[in-house]
């Protein structure tokens, strides 16, 4: 696996990770029915930020996208969100985008990451997370409509870098 920058022209191979992810509706809020355009707009981080891919060859693997949480008095304080396509998952790639998005926040100069939105029944994201430093500070109960489980609660994680 490689991790490098993302380029415009990965979209393509980005938006079927990020379609099958957002149709399946068990990890993120975003609508399933946004366009190529739409997700794209959202997921393409602009600077101070940043936006990766994770390879194997030429197949990407999965994405991510990481910058300040807030803006102005906020800003010391990092986030980023992850995709890993559904047959990649299991073989570390989620893992290597963490770890990189951790060292590029703390490059940064971040004193923090904050994961603002992690679904509760998202186990194995949870255990990563955790597995990393992160802490659950807390949960917006039934705050996330699970397409199997209904209402379910979204973690707020924390780690200071």
């Amino acid at each position: 696996m490689q991790i490098r920058d993302y380029k415009d022209a990965d979209w393509p191979l980005v938006w079927p990770v990020f379609q099958e992810i957002v149709v399946t509706g068990e990890t993120y809020a975003y609508d399933p029915g946004w366009s190529s355009d739409e997700a794209k707009s959202v997921w393409e981080e602009a600077a101070p930020g940043h936006t990766i891919v994770v390879c194997d060859g030429p197949r990407i693997l999965g994405t991510a996208k990481m910058g300040p949480n807030r803006s102005g008095r906020g800003s010391h304080v990092s986030t980023a969100s992850f995709m890993v396509a559904s047959d990649a998952r299991g073989r570390g790639a989620g893992r290597a985008l963490t770890e990189y998005a951790l060292a590029w926040t703390t490059e940064q100069n971040y004193a923090a990451m904050q994961f603002n939105a992690v679904v509760e029944s998202n186990h194995a994201a949870v255990r990563l997370y955790q597995a990393l430093g992160f802490h659950i500070i807390g949960t917006v109960p039934e705050a996330f409509e699970h397409p199997v489980l209904g209402r379910v609660g979204l973690h707020v994680m924390h780690r200071f870098l």
